[in-house]
């Protein structure tokens, strides 16, 4: 129902972008196919016509090609019919133009020369395969009656090439990738006074080759120019194309005679991903192809009918060129900027948005207050010694967090330096974020560490160490000495979450750069910043280690545990100073947990995700799902990270499914980027500021247009449609963010949506608050849930702590091992309940007796590992006990309600006034049974003898009644619900 129109909204787009109608390059027609032939033939074809019936025909087909050399590839000819010709003779094959003779074995008539054929697997997520190789050598006696050999004399019949075909419109080349011929643009050079030539585009064809010039361009006479016509309202963007043609070309720079103060040149110029301004500087190598894109933003109510001006382009090292540019209005008002018609590429001006950087509490904390140098979050109390470091924290419920204060230590041949602090001076002072910087110094030494708090918690801290005169410094290292009640569980720096260890060592190594140590109800993460990146994927981007903390691997990580607590110490070793040289050594801290759980809401606000059917049926409705995550890779989101193609189909779909009582949230992310974004090419322009490098290959559409230098990621064939989703790899912190917070603002504005599904993402907690605050502005309540793979991430809890405060649910994950994990491993990594968070499980549907003990269960009804999760029975026994208004206390509280006779079988207990719901569970590798002992005083009930009741659960337990003073008898590795009133 939802997705009848959504085809035809993607032909529509093409369509805009390109043609359905023949068009010319140097005399060849190029067109599309009236319908896809089968796609192992490859994406291009040349349509030749055979006059009469002979043995051999000739044919030379101007292809003008780039990328891989046409000599490794395969050919097939086929005639109308699709019948193959088995003889080929190759004459030459070079990117310009291939020559062959044939046996046109169906006689006088139409054939086809597929030229890039391939053979592959669409696989869920990759692409396997690669071209044909050339085919088999024609038969001898074929070629010794036909009388062919090389060098090749043009004596055969020859055929006509009636046209260039593409499969489809998306895999076309035309027009911006048919090439100049290497003649053609040495006459073009020839004919230039400059040294560079400059190629005015429209945004409907944007440039797309760097190494190669398009044949449109050589047929260009007279100086450049650009005119077009533009609505009101409207963003207008185009492009230059700077062609250096004789010499390199160095900081090429571009300047406007009038509106300045509405162009812009958005590869020289822009803001980034953290609201700065800056410049970029592009050079140009001899015979490269750089486009420059610019935009005109018009206002609703301009003063004048038409923009007129020129734009100046120059290279530090040449002559200066100009391009006249006139821009007519019309009287049409653009709606929305042009933002809902992709092809326009007003979205490019996303690219320098500010959207979300505001400094402003976000809900549902509160303002920052400060007394002194006592700072008060919703979570905790900070104290600030005069080093400006912290001196301790509790929780509001007053619990302690640090042993001692923070201590940054410099030690000297002398010993441990003791510098003289100064006073703490307050830079800034919000209710979202307040900001101080504090000296200490001695006679060779001094410390700067400058500070912030923000409002949810979370702590920055940029120390510097400065030496007044030569000095050899045996170590710089932080001490962090947490307190005994909450140094029980410790995760990171290549350590799983686990009970703390008495004693630890790590070098540098691997994707870590952070830890946690805490309890169930207090506790402290660390990240050490300065690396190129410091975001979560550092499995996926590797960068090397913040280079103060790790001093060519002088430096490392310590953990030592005793009576009173923990000290976790990050040295980075021996190193001589300079005077006058200084080092960072920057860090950030969050203080856990971020927020109060909210049981309730875990019990209620239950999952439908499905990847490829994101509607459910309206009968699920009665097992009380009330959100459904719209995955990526289906006819309502096609494309993965670009939700901008099926927009009335999304709109449609999320119109409806609100009427029947469900939210609706949809994946979009940034860590990869389909191919059929529309801005793929300008972003292309900006070399690898969004677009990561790369070794290429991957999906043949990909090698055909993108060529080289882009990074294969996600693919998926989707149902229905011709153009498969193949991702490639963005850049990590860019310009991106900036378009991805509008994106999420117009997807809320326009499509409705109620939150996004976060899957592995790259970027920081930054980008989670621009993303509240936006959200949060159109539509309060939205929801964002985040989904990793472990085995991807490597520790998902740990790597993405910084976004806890502004999530609703965590999903980890795939890769998870629930049956073999520790209690303190399914706490720490995949409850979320340490961080005030609650999570589901996923890999293999997850373990449900221990998903219970932490109140979760998984999302129905993913598929994973062969698994159909389907959790409705539990679900059924959470509404008929009336879960959502219960109290939970785990078996990590001080104070258990119940226990069991088994340490290792865990319980945790669901309280109402008048009955209980107990989830137990073995992590025994032996069958065991287990007294449970239940602490009737703290509930406030008498001792009377109680019965244990066991609800009948499809697939988890069945039914039974029990004494409460009766043993269980435990499965390794399962368990029971247990109902008991009062």
């Amino acid at each position: 129902m939802f997705f009848a129109n959504c085809y035809k909204q993607v032909c529509c787009t093409i369509l805009i972008w390109l043609f359905y109608t023949t068009a010319q390059a140097a005399g060849v027609p190029y067109s599309v196919a009236a319908k896809p032939w089968d796609e192992s033939l490859g994406n291009h074809r040349a349509e030749i016509q055979v006059l009469k019936a002979t043995g051999a025909a000739y044919v030379k087909i101007p292809w003008r090609r780039r990328g891989m050399d046409p000599a490794l590839m395969g050919i097939i000819i086929t005639d109308e019919k699709g019948t193959v010709m088995k003889n080929i003779f190759r004459v030459n094959m070079n990117l310009e133009a291939g020559e062959l003779v044939f046996e046109p074995t169906t006689g006088a008539g139409k054939y086809y020369v597929y030229y890039m054929p391939y053979k592959g697997k669409k696989n869920n997520g990759s692409f396997q395969g690669d071209y044909l190789k050339p085919e088999d050598q024609p038969d001898t006696q074929w070629v010794t009656r036909e009388q062919l050999s090389l060098p090749y004399r043009a004596v055969k019949e020859k055929a006509e090439v009636l046209q260039i075909q593409s499969r489809t419109a998306f895999d076309s080349f035309y027009p911006m990738e048919v090439c100049a011929t290497g003649a053609e643009i040495q006459q073009l050079i020839r004919r230039s006074t400059h040294d560079f030539i400059l190629f005015p585009e429209d945004r409907k064809y944007p440039v797309r080759m760097d190494h190669e010039l398009p044949y449109r361009w050589i047929t260009r006479q007279g100086p450049p120019s650009f005119s077009a016509t533009a609505n009101r309202n409207e963003y207008y963007a185009f492009q230059v194309g700077v062609y250096a043609a004789k010499t390199d070309l160095e900081d090429v720079t571009v300047s406007y005679s009038r509106f300045s103060d509405r162009l812009t040149c958005f590869n020289l110029e822009g803001v980034d991903a953290d609201g700065k301004k800056f410049t970029r500087k592009v050079n140009v190598a001899k015979g490269k192809v750089q486009a420059l894109w610019f935009g005109l933003d018009i206002p609703e109510n301009p003063q004048q009918k038409e923009y007129t001006f020129t734009i100046t382009i120059k290279p530090r090292n040449g002559k200066a060129q100009v391009v006249p540019v006139k821009i007519k209005l019309t009287d049409t008002l653009q709606a929305d900027r042009g933002d809902n018609e992709p092809w326009r590429h007003s979205r490019l001006r996303w690219l320098n948005s500010t959207l979300g950087e505001e400094e402003e509490v976000i809900a549902p904390y509160t303002a920052l207050q400060r007394q002194g140098n006592s700072i008060t979050t919703m979570m905790h109390l900070v104290q600030l010694d005069n080093n400006g470091l912290l001196a301790a924290v509790n929780t509001n419920a007053g619990k302690n967090i640090l042993q001692r204060p923070l201590r940054l230590i410099i030690e000297t041949s002398n010993g441990i330096a003791q510098l003289t602090p100064g006073k703490i001076i307050y830079t800034k002072e919000k209710d979202a974020v307040i900001s101080w910087e504090a000296q200490a110094t001695n006679e060779a030494l001094s410390l700067t560490c400058k500070g912030n708090l923000e409002f949810d918690g979370h702590l920055t801290y940029h120390t510097t160490v400065k030496a007044t005169k030569n000095i050899v410094v045996k170590d710089v290292r932080l001490e962090i000495a947490v307190d005994k009640q909450t140094a029980r569980y410790f995760m990171g720096m290549g350590l799983p979450g686990q009970s703390l260890p008495a004693s630890y060592n790590w070098k540098w190594k691997g994707p870590q750069d952070s830890y946690w140590i805490g309890n169930y109800d207090a506790g402290i993460h660390c990240e050490f910043l300065g690396a190129t990146y410091s975001g979560p994927l550092l499995n996926l981007y590797h960068p090397a280690p913040p280079p103060s903390w790790y001093n060519d691997n002088k430096g490392g990580f310590k953990l030592a545990a005793s009576a009173e607590g923990a000290v976790a110490t990050t040295y980075s070793g021996e190193r001589t100073l300079q005077q006058g040289q200084q080092l960072n050594f920057d860090f950030a801290l969050l203080l856990t947990p971020v927020k109060k759980q909210n049981v309730a809401d875990q019990f209620t606000t239950r999952y439908y995700h499905n990847g490829s059917k994101p509607a459910p049926a309206l009968s699920d409705l009665s097992s009380g799902i009330k959100v459904t995550n719209v995955h990526h890779g289906n006819g309502v989101n096609p494309y993965i990270n670009y939700p901008f193609v099926a927009v009335d189909t999304m709109r449609k779909f999320v119109d409806y499914w609100h009427r029947q009582g469900l939210k609706v949230k949809i994946y979009y992310t940034i860590r990869e980027l389909s191919n059929q974004a529309a801005e793929i090419w300008a972003l292309r322009s900006l070399g690898e500021e969004v677009l990561a490098d790369g070794k290429g290959g991957g999906y043949p559409w990909l090698r055909e247009h993108l060529v080289d230098h882009y990074n294969v990621q996600w693919f998926t064939d989707i149902k229905g449609y011709e153009r498969a989703d193949a991702a490639i790899l963005t850049s990590g912190k860019s310009r991106w963010y900036n378009y991805y917070v509008e994106g999420l603002k117009w997807l809320v504005k326009n499509e409705d949506i109620d939150g996004l599904y976060l899957d592995d993402v790259s970027f920081d907690r930054s980008m989670l608050k621009r993303m509240r605050r936006v959200m949060d502005a159109i539509k309060p309540g939205c929801l964002l849930d985040l989904h990793s793979n472990t085995g991807f991430s490597k520790g998902p809890a740990n790597q993405y702590t910084e976004y806890f405060p502004f999530i609703n649910k965590i999903w980890f994950g795939e890769s998870f091992d629930y049956n073999n994990m520790s209690p303190e491993n399914w706490l720490v990594e995949v409850s979320g309940i340490p961080f005030g968070l609650m999570g589901d499980m996923l890999h293999a549907g997850g373990n449900p007796w221990r998903g219970m003990v932490y109140g979760m269960t998984v999302r129905y009804p993913w598929y994973t590992e062969g698994v159909n999760c389907d959790p409705r029975e539990i679900w059924k026994v959470w509404d008929s006990f009336g879960i959502a208004d219960a109290q939970m206390h785990g078996y990590w509280e001080p104070d258990r309600i119940v226990t069991t006779s088994d340490s290792n079988v865990l319980a945790t207990v669901y309280v109402k006034e008048d009955k209980l719901l107990i989830a137990v569970a073995s992590w025994n590798k032996q069958p065991v049974k287990v007294k449970l002992y239940i602490n009737w005083q703290q509930l406030g009930w008498n001792t009377a003898e109680r019965q244990m009741f066991f609800p009948a659960i499809a697939r988890f337990q069945e039914q039974q009644t029990l004494s409460v003073a009766d043993s269980i008898e435990m499965i390794p590795g399962k368990g029971f619900l247990i109902e008991i009133k009062k």
